[in-house]
């Protein structure tokens, strides 16, 4: 059998363009963002060499920097413990008892490529007040819990769960296609042979279906984490970060406050702030993946 060689050199000038391309759409971005957060700039004009002045005053004089990074995990919080195992068990159910599930996975996928636009136009509706045709408020109202209605995108304490909610169910059927088609992936003679020892459905799940799916849960969680903490255009649609700040988090506080206040060199240090934590978090979620991987291999 003839086998192509290839020179190294051959190789690097295939490469070269595409890594010249990466670096330049990701590295450079970031490196310029890292050396903006250390001015005093507007975006336009002359600039000032500030240090670490933007940090310092993100940290201890910035109402809104720590009540948006707290959002920012909230969200994070529920995508990560509520939306994936939803989405793992939905698979698993899918996956047991329905024979042809292609169609019924890609409707619960439907969500996930319709305009954000539109999603928010169409939950600014369902959350309207009653009088307004807010299809949430008329069913508790016609059912007899008219005390449980509410303003949901106004009343600063409950508008964040009201985004959260809704930005679950807009990436559930991501989720649900990724981990159906890591439960496609493991071969059905494991399972046989698993229900011949007495292990069959939720049992088998346990022991063959959790460990076996744990790489491909591993980039749900990680996505589904760095996804959170760039929420920003659900947020703008909805609500704008309002009322008073309420759903603020630190994405649409960055965007703000560098766009809206023209605060550039502040807003670069938010976003070098939400870089690190994204860093952070997928390698802390690497860490733990590797371990549980080890423990179940």
């Amino acid at each position: 059998m003839n086998v192509l060689k290839v020179s190294r050199w051959t190789i690097a000038a295939f490469i070269l363009p595409c890594l010249i391309v990466y670096v330049g759409l990701v590295f450079v971005p970031i490196l310029v963002s890292l050396y903006s957060g250390l001015l005093d700039w507007n975006g336009i004009g002359q600039s000032t060499f500030v240090g670490l002045d933007n940090y310092v005053k993100m940290f201890t004089n910035d109402p809104v920097f720590w009540p948006s990074l707290r959002r920012t995990f909230t969200l994070a919080g529920f995508s990560m413990l509520v939306q994936v195992p939803i989405a793992l068990l939905v698979a698993i159910l899918i996956t047991r008892f329905v024979r042809r599930p292609n169609f019924l996975v890609s409707s619960y996928f439907l969500p996930v490529i319709l305009s954000v636009a539109i999603i928010g136009q169409l939950w600014k509706t369902v959350y309207n007040p009653a009088s307004m045709g807010g299809m949430i408020n008329q069913i508790l109202t016609s059912v007899g819990l008219e005390s449980w209605t509410h303003s949901w995108l106004t009343e600063p304490k409950i508008a964040i769960y009201a985004i959260i909610l809704v930005s679950l169910w807009q990436y559930l059927g991501y989720h649900i296609l990724i981990q159906f088609t890591g439960i496609q992936n493991i071969p059905g003679e494991i399972y046989e042979a698993a229900k011949i020892d007495g292990a069959d459905g939720f049992k088998a799940d346990r022991y063959i279906t959790l460990p076996m799916v744990l790489p491909i849960l591993k980039i749900s969680i990680v996505l589904s984490f760095i996804g959170s903490l760039q929420s920003f255009d659900l947020i703008m649609v909805m609500t704008g970060g309002g009322p008073a700040h309420a759903t603020e988090v630190l994405a649409s506080h960055m965007y703000n406050m560098s766009f809206l206040t023209m605060q550039y060199g502040y807003g670069s240090s938010i976003a070098n702030v939400l870089i690190t934590v994204c860093l952070i978090a997928t390698i802390l979620i690497n860490l733990l993946f590797t371990r549980l991987e080890k423990r179940y291999t």
